[in-house]
C-alpha cells in the first residue's frame, strides 16, 4: 500500500448516500464508533456519544460561524452573472475568492451586487481563484447578511430551509467559508449533558475555507498543496488541555478543523498557545501529539479529510469503516452521519 499515492485513499459512494438535507433533531444522526485498541465497532445514534466519555475528559470544539459567503453579481460591462464564494480575509477590502465561472474575468473587471456592494477583480490565480477588492456604502458585515447566501458544499443540490442548520450550536465568531460539520450533530441538550458527565468543554477558532473542498489532483499527495487557514487557541483552552495530558486524561477532537489546530500548536506534546495561519496537511504516517479520541463525519474519497482520517485509525481500518458504512447505508458528507474514533 502506497501512503503517499492518492488512488490509495479512494472509495467506491453510491450517490444516493450523500446526504441532502441535516438530520432533525441534529443528534439523532447514526454513529458508527470504533475502538481502535479492540478494533470493536458499534453501531449507535448521536445522542449516545455521552455514554462513552469519562469524568475528566475534555472535549474540543471549533467555535467559528459561516459567513453567507456566496454572492451573485454581474460584470458592470456586459451584464453576465458572476458567481463569488468567499474564501479568506486579506483586510477591510480585499478577499481571496473563487470565482465562476473564472476563465471570462479578467484583472480590472467590475462586479456590481447591489446599490451598496461591488467589486474589481485584481488579481487571477489557480484553481479558480481571485483576489478582489470590495467598494461598499455602509457596514460590510451588514451588507453581506442581506446580500450574500449561505455556501452550501456543491454536492448538496436541495435548498437549506433554515440557515441556521448550516451553524453549530456553538458557533461564535464569523468567517468561516464553510461548516465545522462534525459539530452540527450537538444539541444544547447534548452538550449539557456532556458536562454534566464531567467532561470540560474547551473552545479554539479555525475559520474553515473552500479549499477544504478543493480535491487532491496530484496522484503523489505531497505535492498537493494546502489552503492556509485562519486560526486561535487561548492560552486558557492551552492550560487545560495541557493539564489534562499531564494527568493522563483524554482529549477528544470535535472535526478534523479542531485536530488541525491542536496539532499546529503542539510542542513536544505540549500546546502552545497563539494564532495565525495553518497549512498543515497531516496524512498517514503521522504521529498525533493532543488528540486522543476523534469525533468526525464521513469524508469525500481520495480527500485530505480522508487522508487525516486515516493517519488517526489507519488506512485499512479507515477505508474497512467506510466500506462497511456504505453497506450499512449512513449518510455521507456535510449533513450526513458521523464517526466516533477512540
Amino acid at each position: 500500500m502506497e501512503l503517499t499515492k492518492r488512488s490509495t485513499y479512494y472509495y467506491d459512494l453510491p450517490e444516493e448516500l450523500i446526504a441532502q438535507t441535516p438530520m432533525e433533531p441534529r443528534d439523532r444522526a447514526r454513529l458508527l464508533v470504533y475502538n481502535r485498541k479492540t478494533k470493536a465497532v458499534e453501531h449507535k445514534h448521536f445522542y449516545d456519544i455521552v455514554d462513552y466519555f469519562k469524568t475528566g475528559d475534555v472535549m474540543v470544539i471549533n467555535s467559528s460561524r459561516v459567513l453567507p459567503a456566496r454572492l451573485i453579481g454581474y460584470k458592470s460591462d456586459t451584464g453576465a452573472k458572476v458567481e463569488i464564494l468567499l474564501q479568506k480575509r486579506l483586510d477591510l477590502k480585499n478577499w481571496i475568492v473563487i470565482a465562476k465561472p473564472f476563465k471570462r474575468l479578467k484583472e480590472g473587471t467590475k462586479i456590481v451586487f447591489s446599490k451598496d456592494l461591488e467589486c474589481v477583480v485584481v488579481e487571477k490565480h489557480e484553481y479558480g481563484e481571485c483576489k478582489i477588492s470590495f467598494d461598499f456604502e455602509g457596514r460590510f458585515e451588514e451588507i453581506l447578511y442581506n446580500v450574500g447566501q449561505t455556501p452550501l458544499p456543491p454536492y448538496i443540490k436541495e435548498k437549506l430551509k433554515d440557515s441556521e442548520r448550516y451553524q453549530t450550536v456553538y458557533s461564535k465568531f464569523e468567517g468561516s467559508s464553510a461548516a465545522p460539520t462534525a459539530g452540527l450533530h450537538f444539541t444544547e441538550e447534548l452538550l449539557e449533558k456532556i458536562r454534566a458527565k464531567g467532561v470540560k468543554i474547551v473552545e479554539l477558532l479555525l475559520h474553515v475555507g473552500l479549499g477544504t473542498f478543493r480535491p487532491v489532483k496530484e496522484d503523489d499527495i505531497l505535492k498537493h498543496e494546502m489552503h492556509s487557514e485562519y486560526y486561535e487557541l487561548t492560552e486558557e483552552t492551552a492550560e487545560i488541555i495541557n493539564k489534562a495530558k499531564t494527568e493522563g486524561r483524554r482529549i477528544f477532537a470535535v472535526g478534523t478543523t479542531s485536530v488541525r489546530v491542536l496539532e499546529t500548536c503542539a510542542r513536544e506534546g505540549k500546546l502552545i498557545a497563539g494564532h495565525g495561519e495553518t497549512n498543515i496537511f497531516i496524512y498517514p504516517p503521522y504521529k498525533f501529539q493532543i488528540v486522543d479520541c476523534l469525533i468526525t463525519n464521513f469524508h469525500l474519497p481520495e480527500s485530505t479529510l480522508i487522508m487525516l482520517v486515516s493517519a488517526f485509525c489507519g488506512v485499512e481500518e479507515t477505508l474497512g469503516l467506510y466500506n462497511l458504512a456504505v453497506k450499512e447505508k449512513y449518510r455521507f458528507f456535510s449533513f450526513g452521519d458521523a464517526m466516533l474514533l477512540l
